[in-house]
This record gives structure tokens, C-alpha cells and sequence, in this order.
């Protein structure tokens, strides 16, 4: 069985790892921990202007959710399932971000999930996951086999770094500090719906 990464709320968490070493193995991710201030990252918006994110105070509480991109069946299944909880989360005030591996110009279209209006971004550089420290690298092994799916990830995010997220979430709350993380190595399993909505809960509620 996978082990899960990091899971923590208010005042649990991991020790955070070195922003400036990605591992080629995401088992040995080791995310940015609960309590930790989050860091300025600059991502793009669809349009391709960029959209700075931290550090705090917050207009709103945010929810920020890293995926691998519009190509990856797993992410499409995520981004649907939580269609069930957006207004819910929306509602508590939160800011519901989603950050992709993919560029820019192909946040929307790659996707298979129909419907989606959620605000996506494209963290194409990685520079935002390599700062929550959920990127790793992969080897040419790994690049290989994504190739033999038929997935060319440098025409995907544009670049030649070779790397992914972790799919993970983190919530954060207005004063720009980490309460929440949910990371795991297994990109097949996802936070549900329901654990996500209880844990922005519990945070606006502590907060």
C-alpha cells in the first residue's frame, strides 16, 4: 500500500524539505508543512498573465490544489468529483485554486471533464510545486513510459525539466499560513469530496 505523503490539520504537520531538491521519487516528497508561511510563487493565468499567489495576509482563505495536468485521467476524475463540494467550499469564503503541470494556452482544452469552470492555472515552470516542495523528477525510464501512453510532457508544459507534482492540496488560511496538507505518492488516490469540505471546515472554523 502507498504511503500517504503528508495529511495534517492546524496544528499537525511534517518537517518541510529543501524548496531547492526535487527527488526522483515522490515517495520521498516531503510537502511544505502545516504552520509554514507559503511562499510568493508567480503562476499564469489562461490568458497568460501571471497571477501572484502569497505571501499573507489573504483577501480570502484559499484552497490550493496541484494536478498533473488535462492529460492525466485521474486529474480529470478528481476535478469532476469536486464539482460536489465547490459551492459548499465557495460558500465557507475560500478561494478555490487549481494549479497545473500543463502550460497555459491548454489549461481548458486538455481537459476531458466537461464543465469545469474552475479557476485553473498553469504552473508550467513548476516553480510554485517546487516551493510547496511537492515536484519530483522523473527519469528517463518514467519519460519513456508516459511516452508509450502517448503523454509528450514537454509539449504539455512547454518545458524540458521532467517533472510533475504530487497531486496535493493545501489550505491555507487568511494570514497566509499552511493548515492543512494532503499529499500522496499513489497520483490514483485523491482527497474525497468530503474529507476536503470537513477540513476547509474545520479550518475557517479554528480561524
Amino acid at each position: 500500500m502507498p504511503r500517504l505523503l503528508a495529511i495534517g490539520l492546524l496544528l499537525m504537520g511534517g518537517a518541510a524539505g529543501a524548496a531547492d531538491i526535487v527527488p526522483s521519487d515522490p515517495a520521498n516528497v516531503v510537502p511544505l508543512a502545516v504552520g509554514s508561511a507559503i511562499p510568493t510563487v508567480v503562476v499564469q493565468n489562461p490568458d497568460g498573465s501571471d497571477r501572484r499567489i502569497g505571501p499573507g495576509p489573504l483577501d480570502r482563505p484559499t484552497i490550493l490544489i496541484f494536478y498533473r495536468g488535462g492529460w492525466c485521467p485521474y486529474c480529470n476524475r478528481h476535478l469532476g468529483v469536486l464539482k460536489k463540494v465547490e459551492p459548499q467550499l465557495l460558500g465557507l469564503g475560500y478561494d478555490l485554486l487549481f494549479l497545473s503541470a500543463d502550460r497555459h494556452e491548454i489549461l481548458y482544452s486538455s481537459l476531458k471533464e466537461p464543465d469545469v469552470h474552475y479557476t485553473l492555472l498553469s504552473d508550467a515552470s513548476m516553480s510554485a510545486a517546487r516551493a510547496y516542495h511537492v515536484a519530483y523528477q522523473l527519469d528517463a525510464t518514467a519519460l519513456a513510459k508516459y511516452g508509450e501512453y502517448g503523454v509528450d510532457l514537454e509539449a504539455a508544459s512547454g518545458y524540458r525539466h521532467h517533472q510533475l507534482p504530487v497531486p496535493a492540496v493545501f489550505i491555507v488560511d487568511k494570514l497566509g499560513v499552511v493548515r492543512f496538507v494532503y499529499a500522496n505518492p499513489d497520483y490514483t488516490t485523491r482527497i474525497s469530496p468530503d474529507a476536503l469540505l470537513e477540513a476547509a471546515q474545520r479550518v475557517v472554523g479554528s480561524h
